[in-house]
């Protein structure tokens, strides 16, 4: 069948280690001096190891791979503790895995006298508060009040949207749209919009935009290849990729770098980091 999973590749991977303990599955491990993809079977394709990447060898993609086997993955995982099996449970809540969530909540009931920590705390552990990205909160996911201050600008007016297409979900759009072909494209990250108060103004005015979800969107391997035809076919102008600071994040820069690498064009690439408060963190061609 084919599905989503990781890919890695090798050439950039200098075997640091750190997505080791960000993939829950136990699907990577570092041999001969590299990551390695050990199992099909243990990988979901939700790409929780792609933003603790430093050197940007993980991507996803859509190929013939053995379908994921949760229970073959609760059965690695209860032996690693119980904050391991929390954490990949939380990483399937999170995703919206609501199939897989549920075998390795029933894995977990059907073995609980074999299995050594308190069964239902850590079940009740993944309903009630967030997994994270490690066995504490994932910075995406933790909850955040913000004391907003008091702005004595004068609104006057409707304010207007720079908006000129529709849609504009990766998932949705046609790549070689008329709109697309010569723009200047802007690649954002589904939360920069409400983050950042400026948005229309200072990002999407003058550009044709997308908008995607590395964490929560699934078959990621389509969006490489739409972006590479934009890139090829619609022959986009340039890329601005706009994403927020979370780790998670940084899978939609992945996703972009791929498609350049598998493009015969090479069109230049800005990078613009959003805070959760709004605040512009980095803006810089790459």
């Amino acid at each position: 069948m084919k599905r989503d999973i990781i890919k890695i590749d090798e050439e950039l991977c200098d075997g640091c280690g750190l997505c080791i303990p960000n993939c829950h599955e136990g699907a990577l491990k570092v041999i001969d001096g590299k990551a390695r993809l050990i199992s099909d079977l243990m990988c979901d394709g939700l790409g929780a190891c792609i933003g603790h990447c430093p050197q940007g060898a993980i991507t996803i993609e859509n190929r013939e791979a053995a379908e994921y086997d949760e229970i073959a993955v609760m059965e690695e995982m209860v032996k690693k503790g119980q904050n391991t099996v929390i954490a990949h449970l939380s990483h399937l809540k999170d995703h919206n895995e609501t199939g897989f969530l549920k075998q390795g909540v029933d894995y977990l009931r059907n073995n609980s006298e074999n299995i050594e920590f308190d069964v239902d705390e850590a079940i009740w552990k993944v309903h009630n508060q967030s997994g994270g990205c490690k066995s504490g909160a994932c910075p995406g996911s933790a909850e955040k009040v913000f004391e907003k201050e008091t702005y004595h600008e004068p609104v006057t007016g409707d304010i207007r949207s720079e908006l000129t297409h529709w849609p504009v979900q990766l998932h949705l759009i046609n790549p070689v749209a008329e709109h697309f072909r010569g723009s200047d494209l802007l690649i954002a990250a589904d939360c920069t919009a409400f983050t950042y108060g400026g948005f229309h103004r200072d990002f999407l005015k003058n550009k044709k935009v997308i908008i995607a979800c590395p964490k929560l969107d699934t078959n990621l391997g389509v969006y490489v290849e739409k972006i590479h035809k934009m890139i090829d076919e619609a022959k986009v102008n340039t890329i601005t990729v706009v994403i927020m600071e979370v780790p998670c994040c940084s899978g939609l820069l992945r996703i972009v770098q791929e498609s350049m690498n598998m493009s015969a064009r090479k069109v230049p690439v800005k990078l613009v980091v959003i805070s959760s408060r709004g605040e512009i963190l980095n803006d810089e061609w790459i």
